[in-house]
């Protein structure tokens, strides 16, 4: 439990600190911090866990700290929800379709790129034997050149 709170702590520390930084250049009705946090959230998490599926030997206590503490802390979709609600009753109908529309679908891309990042980084250890195996059966049958030793 403690590392839960650990992890929390630093994810909302990081949520406030890239919250603020981008709400100080940003001005538009779009909430756009909010945006950056719940995809670079997603990829985190999508890299996070296939990393743990790929053979990435991770402690439980590292994978309750990053995953359901610091993400869960990180991202925030009742944040998310309300700054559509607050769009909808200013009239910002068109920023508003942007916000859900482009969290959901840039979320679920950074997610799939998280994993496809991490399958490239980690891969299978069978995998990464089978190709081994034939680069060096390559090496060893060297190129084909004409020439007699």
């Amino acid at each position: 439990m403690l590392v839960v709170a650990l992890g929390g702590a630093f994810g909302a520390v990081a949520r406030y600190w890239l919250s603020a930084l981008i709400g100080a250049r940003w001005s538009k009705p779009f909430p756009l911090a909010t945006f950056v946090i719940n995809v670079t959230g997603s990829f985190i998490i999508g890299f996070l866990l296939t990393s743990m599926s790929q053979r990435m030997a991770i402690h439980p206590h590292w994978r309750l700290l990053i995953a359901v503490g610091f993400i869960g802390a990180y991202t925030t979709f009742s944040t998310f929800e309300y700054e559509t609600l607050k769009l909808i009753e200013e009239g910002n109908l068109m920023s508003a379709f942007l916000n859900v529309t482009l969290s959901v679908v840039v979320g679920f891309i950074a997610v799939w790129l998280g994993s496809v990042a991490a399958r490239r980084l980690f891969i299978p250890q069978e995998l990464a034997l089978n190709l081994q195996n034939i680069v060096s059966g390559l090496s060893r049958s060297g190129p084909k050149t004409g020439a007699r030793d």
